[in-house]
């Protein structure tokens, strides 16, 4: 009988690591400007600045991620990351000076740079070539659960225990879930299992792969596609995390504090529909015009929040930005993969992260200045609408002509 492909073990234990990651990270956000303004003084701009100082300390980190992962496998980069991660979590109500909290974001930062989808993207492309698409999006619904169950499990446990108790709870948590998988379960290469990608049969013509381009950084960075990707991906990236990390303090004047909770929850179901369509379609699509629709589908429900006042008109919205959230994120590294192959992934796809994060990491800064300057978000929700719709024109530009091949290697 034919074994079962360990791949989808993989994509498993991806999907977990990026539960347990989008949680304490990307959702985590808005429940610690919530915490630490609410509970502990401090102003929203200084901790949206230590929200973008973790992002950009994560983004420095990136390509030297995807060498690791590329060169050693994933396992001790997705064992520093979690507990980088959890010590982190668990320090942050202790905060006490600014000094305090830029630390500990800077430790988180670390965290989501071992734990992000340029983790997931490396750890699958030996594995996947055929269905990479299905493969990367699968992984990523696992972003999208994050966001169903963290925000609002932090939220009922601050209310329930207090920010402290709750900060240790899921940090304890995180590293129960995640440091089994990066011992038992995830491996580099297909070949460690005597397997081959996509779990073809060893001979068969099928898993006899074509020459595989072999790209370096500087012929990469020289592609419009590349540039193109950047460009797009850093400005799509930047509106999606500032809203994110602001959805709970935007969402609470006009909801309350059990209403936020529940309209992340909401956008997170809808990010969690979006994945999946996109796990169904993504091998069958032009990735690049879907990337197009879905920026421009954002930029209508940001620029509706700012335009329609109400309860029920920000719910509504919230969950239409929601399905969009996992298919922006999922489709960067998706694009990469399949213009520039598996085996110059990571180094690509690591710059390329580097780039668009730091781009991505002035978002919080973004929502949070603006925020304060005008004494609401409107004009923060307007603007990045309209960063969007030039975001969709990037990456519509960028794919054409088609992207003449480097060399190759067996």
């Amino acid at each position: 009988m034919k074994p079962a492909f360990y791949g989808w073990r993989i994509v498993a234990a991806c999907m977990l690591l990026a539960t347990v990651s989008w949680s304490l990270g990307i959702f985590g956000m808005g429940v610690y400007i919530y915490a630490l303004t609410g509970s502990q003084g401090f102003s929203i701009s200084t901790v949206s600045t230590a929200v973008t100082t973790a992002y950009a300390f994560s983004a420095l980190l990136m390509v030297a991620v995807g060498r690791s992962i590329a060169r050693w496998g994933p396992r001790s980069v997705v064992a520093a990351g979690v507990l980088a991660m959890a010590v982190a979590v668990a320090l942050m109500p202790w905060c006490r000076h600014a000094w305090h909290v830029y630390s500990v974001f800077i430790m988180l930062g670390f965290g989501i740079a071992c734990l992000s989808t340029n983790t997931v993207g490396s750890t699958l492309a030996p594995w996947f070539e055929r269905l990479q698409g299905r493969a990367m999006s699968t992984a990523m619904l696992g972003a999208s659960i994050g966001g169903m169950i963290g925000t609002p499990l932090w939220m009922g446990g601050i209310r329930l225990w207090g920010f402290q108790t709750t900060a240790l709870l899921a940090a304890a948590v995180a590293l129960a879930v995640v440091m089994p998988l990066a011992a038992f379960v995830l491996k580099a290469r297909p070949q460690d299992v005597g397997q081959l990608p996509d779990g073809m049969p060893v001979g068969s013509r099928d898993a006899q792969p074509a020459r595989a381009a072999l790209w370096s950084l500087g012929d990469a960075i020289a592609t419009r596609q590349f540039r193109s990707h950047v460009v797009a991906f850093g400005i799509g990236l930047m509106v999606q995390v500032g809203f994110l990390s602001h959805h709970v303090p935007l969402a609470i004047p006009v909801l309350g504090a059990q209403g936020a909770a529940a309209a992340v929850f909401a956008a997170a179901v809808a990010a969690f529909a979006g994945r999946l369509l996109l796990a169904r379609y993504a091998d069958q699509l032009d990735v690049r015009k879907l990337g197009a629709g879905v920026l421009l589908f954002a930029a209508a429900a940001l620029a509706g929040m700012a335009l329609i006042p109400g309860p029920w008109a920000l719910m509504a919205l919230s969950i239409s930005y929601g399905l969009t959230v996992g298919n922006v994120t999922t489709l960067a590294p998706m694009i990469i993969r399949r213009e520039f192959g598996p085996v110059s992934f990571g180094i690509v796809f690591g710059f390329a992260a580097t780039l668009t994060q730091l781009a991505m990491s002035i978002g919080p800064t973004l929502f949070g200045v603006m925020r304060d300057a005008f004494g609401s978000y409107g004009p923060a929700l307007l603007l990045c609408g309209l960063l969007n719709v030039g975001a969709a024109a990037v990456v519509l530009w960028g794919g054409r002509p088609a992207l003449a091949m480097p060399r190759a290697i067996p």
